[in-house]
């Protein structure tokens, strides 16, 4: 059966195929991140960029290597044919590499779309609506790509502006929108509290078989 989603080599980072996780740490950590209170996955149409951030964000300080599984439909990406699911230009979730019968794969943890760890591809393939859509890996800390052309290199990486969004998406709330920035204003306690959250758990390594391995 032909591919609805396609690799875009062109978009995606280069990966150190020798550092890699155990199948078994994907699945682990996937269980950790949905059954997390931090992520709010039941709102898939909101903040991908914002869980997928923090998760890497974290997987960082665990010291575990990650990177940004992108999916975007081909309308939106090359002007041209192929739409994803619930009208969305673009997806994002954390990926995990993972070494399968000597060939790199990828694992992505996205309890929003997925009930389990999926490869790219499968994962691509499920929140492609109409082909073709086009699928990519880029290193974890690129939190967004830019709003004019979208190049392998110029994609805006992590800093302390899109931090704050990050944690104000964990919240639900859009803090680029027009709405959101009003929201930020009435909700400081709840971003505060999700904060405080999140640094709990960049602080204490979570018990996972096999995550030692990467210390």
């Amino acid at each position: 059966m032909p591919a609805n989603s396609l690799f875009d080599e062109s978009l995606s980072d280069w990966v150190n195929s020798d550092v890699v996780v155990t199948a078994a740490t994907a699945e682990s950590l996937f269980a950790y991140f949905w059954q997390s209170p931090l992520f709010r996955w039941q709102d898939a149409n909101n903040d991908c960029e914002d869980r997928a951030n923090a998760a890497c964000m974290l997987l960082d300080q665990w010291r575990v290597p990650n990177y940004k599984a992108w999916v975007f439909g081909g309308q939106y990406l090359r002007r041209g044919y192929g739409n994803l699911i619930n009208f969305w230009n673009y997806h994002v979730a954390t990926c995990l590499p993972v070494m399968v019968d000597h060939r790199l794969q990828f694992l992505v943890l996205d309890p929003a779309t997925l009930s389990a760890p999926a490869t790219i591809e499968q994962w691509a393939e499920g929140v492609t609506g109409t082909a073709f859509s086009y699928h990519l890996v880029k290193r974890g800390d690129y939190y967004i790509f830019p709003s004019g052309d979208i190049q392998r290199d110029n994609w805006h990486r992590r800093d302390r502006r899109n931090y704050k969004w990050t944690i104000q998406g964990l919240s639900g709330i859009n803090g680029v929108s027009r709405t959101g920035k009003a929201q930020v204003m009435f909700h400081k306690a709840r971003i505060q509290k999700v904060e405080r959250e999140f640094r709990k758990l960049w602080i204490v390594r979570p018990e996972i078989p096999g995550i030692d391995l990467y210390k």
